[in-house]
């Protein structure tokens, strides 16, 4: 079972730059828009039939997504940003002539496509893995999650607790950091002892070094 982790938080608060120090040649990004990344990338090549290694493959597609993370050979898969997966999925449709059942089944459809990413990260073999990236929302309660489309994700699935890890980007004193533990106010969680602290430097490779360590993955 592969090891998936929710990195969530408001935009500008560090998700993409904290990819700055991986080797791109270990990582499959899946990038939901195309957008060049806030650090020097002139490593990272997006795959084409001139460029098959490449490391940056561009889909908002749920079953090309799906698809991907099962054929890639790379042990570090990263999906960016993965509320556009929905909400693409959502304004593509926006204009389609759907009442009553069928307007329903439109938000059926996008959770189950999010659902199946979600199932498939952590389906994939022992050595993986994942870390999806993804915007944050704050309902009327004052609690900070994973920003979703519709009802059915929230009430029925509840995203978070698929995962085991979920990280939150935050500005602080003006450092990026990863949040690494529950607030009482959002979904932040980590296994006991995996951080030494609450508040860790927001690089995902050093993260990822920490989880093999951690589980004890074979790289």
């Amino acid at each position: 079972m592969s090891i998936t982790t929710l990195i969530m938080g408001e935009s500008g608060t560090g998700k993409s730059t904290s990819l700055r120090n991986f080797n791109p040649e270990d990582v499959l990004l899946l990038q939901a828009v195309k957008k060049p990344l806030p650090f020097k990338s002139k490593d990272w090549k997006t795959i084409s039939k001139d460029q098959p290694a490449g490391s940056v493959f561009v889909t908002d597609n749920s079953a090309k997504i799906v698809e991907a993370m099962r054929r890639t050979s790379k042990p570090i898969i990263i999906i960016d940003d993965f509320q556009y997966v929905m909400a693409n999925e959502f304004m593509r449709r926006v204009t389609d002539q759907e009442v009553g059942n069928q307007a329903f089944a439109k938000y059926n459809e996008i959770a189950r496509h999010a659902w199946d990413i979600f199932t498939q990260a952590s389906a994939l073999p022992d050595n993986k893995r994942v870390y999806i990236l993804s915007h944050t929302a704050t309902d009327e309660l004052g609690k900070t999650k994973i920003k979703t489309i519709g009802k059915l994700l929230d009430e029925k699935i509840v995203l978070e607790g698929l995962v085991t890890i979920v990280l939150r980007t935050q500005r602080i004193n003006d450092n990026y950091i990863f949040a690494t533990q529950n607030s009482g106010s959002d979904t932040t969680k980590s296994p006991l002892g995996l951080f030494e602290s609450e508040h860790v430097e927001n690089d995902l490779a050093e993260v990822d070094r920490l989880i093999v360590e951690y589980y004890g993955l074979s790289t």
